[in-house]
């Protein structure tokens, strides 16, 4: 089993940069995690591309 692999990115309530754990499994993601600090619930939307390039996109629960 492989262990996740961690990325920076800033709650979009807060602002403060948090690391998430990011499932290396080849497919696109979608979940909720909650921030680290502030402990709002931030929507993770994981996208992978042609080249397994992978992008994160965080939203409010508004931005939906």
């Amino acid at each position: 089993m492989r262990s996740p692999e961690y990325m920076e990115v800033q709650c979009p309530y807060c602002w403060e940069l948090i690391e998430i754990g990011i499932d290396d499994c080849g497919e696109n993601q979608q979940y909720i995690e909650d921030c680290q600090v502030c402990c709002r619930p931030i929507n993770v939307r994981i996208m992978v591309g042609d080249s397994q390039q992978v992008q994160i996109n965080v939203f409010t629960e508004d931005d939906v």
